[in-house]
């Protein structure tokens, strides 16, 4: 008698989509590799490079229509545009966006790296008494 193991099912990046519509995220479409998705007030970019797969890119609160990155200044965490508005981040906000990207990495089939589990992760640094510094 020999064991097989079932195979696990490929998913197209459509698919996926699909999966976060059914999951309840507001998915905007961008071409046939990029996706915008959105919830609770948060949205993400969402990228597939065929051999790399999938990726999140820039993700955070949804500020005037914007995606908003969560910046540290070393004496407060702030959120910023692109267009560069700033506005102060909020624990209640921090929480929303840690389930929001949470629960996108699973509907994804993304792992979750451990410094990502713990809360959300600032992909920018602007200590006031660095500047200038070279």
């Amino acid at each position: 008698m020999f064991l097989h193991r079932a195979q696990e099912r490929e998913y197209t990046f459509s698919d996926r989509l699909s999966l976060l519509r059914e999951a309840g995220f507001q998915v905007r479409e961008q071409g046939e590799t990029r996706a915008v998705v959105r919830r609770d007030g948060c949205a993400a970019v969402v990228e597939h490079t065929p051999g790399r797969g999938i990726r999140i890119g820039r993700a955070g609160l949804v500020v005037a229509g914007e995606i908003a990155e969560l910046v540290c200044l070393g004496y407060q965490t702030v959120w910023e545009t692109a267009s560069g508005r700033q506005e102060p981040a909020r624990a209640s906000e921090l929480h929303t966006l840690h389930e929001f990207e949470e629960d996108l990495r699973y509907r994804l089939g993304l792992p979750s790296l451990f410094n990502e589990s713990l809360g959300p992760v600032s992909d920018r640094h602007q200590y006031d008494r660095l500047a200038g510094r070279s």
